[in-house]
């Protein structure tokens, strides 16, 4: 005989529920990564959360937030020799108070900082890394075109051409983090030469070097993406990277930051869990809270699975990268699979919110638009999808 047992409908304490570390995640790390990480999360949570709702609204980057960001290390998470797990889970709380931050302070690390930590000459590092490491500084990773995204191995288009002791770099670049705002633009270009993409570390200051806000946006709408143009822009033959002579280099840094982005879609999950869980204890509707209903359980419970799902997923394909063991189907299916599930969270809690979650102040609406952001970014859902079946079947899609 089947029976159901029917426990107290009492609500707990706040202080009684679980957080938003479904798996115990943190319990991996050592006791000074845990306590460092715990106070990362309460200044994330204290001073970024909720204040970043204005500028995410106005499409305004709070300069002002990053010097304390800075105290707390994280502009030189890249470089400091803490673990892969932790420097995952810091990007996850980054995401968790604000994506746009997030991708900042991600971008920072993974692909200026370790452009030139892993690619960059001993002067290019002596030049750059000081001011980058106390976030003084900000870099622009210049990849992407306006009409090559996801063919950008193929087809960029941008060129260098060496002249004497220079090069000169003409091109158009699109959706550039941080471009107008930037001190430092990593350049890809196409050496006239040889055909080869190689990167440049060109001062933005440099007369030639251009770039415009792309506005309107429905995510990321804090970060300053751009549209950036090099006409005829000269620099000294020693800005090229040493060891970014080839497009293999640039894609073996995508593959760390697709890593990356399947943990701000971690963090945007657990935002969504705070903001829904939070809402509907308070909110009461035909006289009891929007909690107690079975409809919006039932979407929390979905919410939960799938962001334990993808931190779970995050954690093993983080032991790979320690190992160097992570390759380029493991970034993409991390990438893919994290995002994938993040929008479905969000479309369930916007729903679970009503109108609220319509708007902004709620935060659903900011977290819903920041995921389509990233489930487009660093390679499109589809793209990445199609590199996971490409190795899985020996067989491209695309190329």
């Amino acid at each position: 005989m089947m029976t159901t047992t029917i426990t107290s409908s009492r609500p707990r304490a706040a202080s009684e529920l679980p957080g938003v570390d479904l798996l115990k995640i943190q319990q991996l790390l050592c006791d000074d990564e845990r306590a460092r990480l715990a106070g990362i999360e309460k200044h994330l949570q204290d001073n970024v959360r909720r204040q970043s709702i204005d500028p995410w609204n106005r499409e305004h980057l709070p300069l002002g937030m990053l010097p304390p960001l800075a105290e707390l290390g994280l502009g030189n998470l890249f470089r400091d020799g803490s673990s892969r797990l932790f420097q995952g889970l810091v990007h996850a709380q980054l995401a968790r108070a604000d994506v746009s931050l997030s991708a900042l302070i991600g971008i920072h690390n993974e692909l200026i900082v370790g452009t030139l930590v892993e690619l960059g000459s001993q002067q290019q590092q002596d030049t750059w890394l000081p001011g980058l490491s106390d976030l003084s500084t900000i870099g622009a990773f210049c990849l992407t075109e306006p009409e090559h995204g996801s063919d950008i191995a193929g087809g960029l288009a941008t060129t260098a051409t060496r002249e004497g002791d220079e090069w000169v770099i003409n091109g158009l670049k699109r959706w550039i983090g941080a471009g107008t705002v930037a001190q430092l633009a990593l350049v890809w270009a196409r050496d006239t030469a040889d055909g080869q993409v190689k990167c440049f570390a060109v001062p933005t200051g440099t007369p030639g070097y251009a770039a415009t806000k792309i506005g309107n946006k429905m995510g990321l709408r804090i970060m300053q993406n751009a549209d950036v143009t090099f006409t005829d822009l000269r620099v000294p033959a020693d800005a090229l990277l040493p060891g970014a002579v080839s497009f293999d280099a640039a894609n073996m840094l995508l593959k760390d930051s697709r890593a990356w982005v399947g943990w701000q879609a971690v963090g945007a999950q657990q935002a969504i869990l705070d903001v829904l869980r939070e809402y509907t204890l308070r909110r009461e509707q035909f006289g009891k809270p929007l909690a107690s209903f079975q409809m919006v359980q039932q979407a929390m419970a979905e919410i939960a699975g799938n962001l334990a799902a993808s931190s779970a997923l995050m954690v093993q394909v983080t032991r790979l990268q320690t190992c160097d063991e992570m390759d380029m189907m493991h970034a993409a299916l991390a990438k893919s699979t994290a995002t994938r599930l993040g929008r479905r969270s969000a479309s369930l809690a916007r729903d679970a919110l009503g109108g609220n979650g319509l708007l902004s102040d709620y935060e659903i609406a900011k977290v819903l638009g920041d995921l389509e952001a990233i489930y487009t970014y660093e390679g499109s859902y589809h793209i990445n999808s199609l590199i996971v079946s490409r190795a899985l079947t020996g067989v491209s899609a695309f190329v």
